[in-house]
């Protein structure tokens, strides 16, 4: 007899006036290195604010090549940066934004399956889940209390 697998994601939806000073900072953070994203061939615009346990904060954003698939998402290159240079500090908080290009309504975005992937392996080297705020164009938090929640099915170990 086939069985059936079901799994149940749950974002927690923030409106604007209960966002914490924290989430309004990385939110804000990422905002600002939006603008300076390298996107000349999407015209799509991502930034990625990270937090980590000793309160720093790190920014990217997206940098596009015209040798598709070769540009970098804003999500990976922040993680990248910090965890290169502070490996053995866990990161908390990634908070990412998104809007077209001359737009200044924002759009909704999640994290790519490369980035899902790429967060996944900093929640099981530190055993910790990294919350995830994405923005809205309501200007609304959408929160993921750890990747699991878009990635139920991840790849954690070549054993396994």
């Amino acid at each position: 007899m086939n069985r059936r697998i079901e799994l149940k994601v749950s974002l927690e939806v923030i409106q604007k006036k209960d966002w914490s000073e924290e989430e309004s900072i990385l939110i804000s953070r990422a905002t600002e290195i939006l603008e300076l994203a390298h996107a000349p061939y999407s015209g799509f615009l991502v930034g990625a604010a990270l937090l980590l346990e000793d309160g720093s904060i790190f920014v990217a954003n997206n940098q596009e090549n015209v040798s598709f698939p070769v540009g970098v998402c804003a999500e990976r290159a922040v993680l990248s940066y910090a965890m290169g240079n502070h490996p053995n500090l866990r990161p908390l908080k990634l908070a990412i934004v998104a809007k077209r290009k001359d737009e200044k309504k924002m759009a909704t975005v999640t994290p790519c399956g490369l980035c899902r992937q790429t967060i996944n392996e900093y929640e099981v080297k530190f055993g910790q889940p990294i919350d995830l705020l994405m923005l809205n164009p309501e200007g609304e938090i959408l929160k993921a209390s750890g990747i699991e929640q878009l990635l139920p099915f991840r790849f954690n170990d070549l054993n396994s």
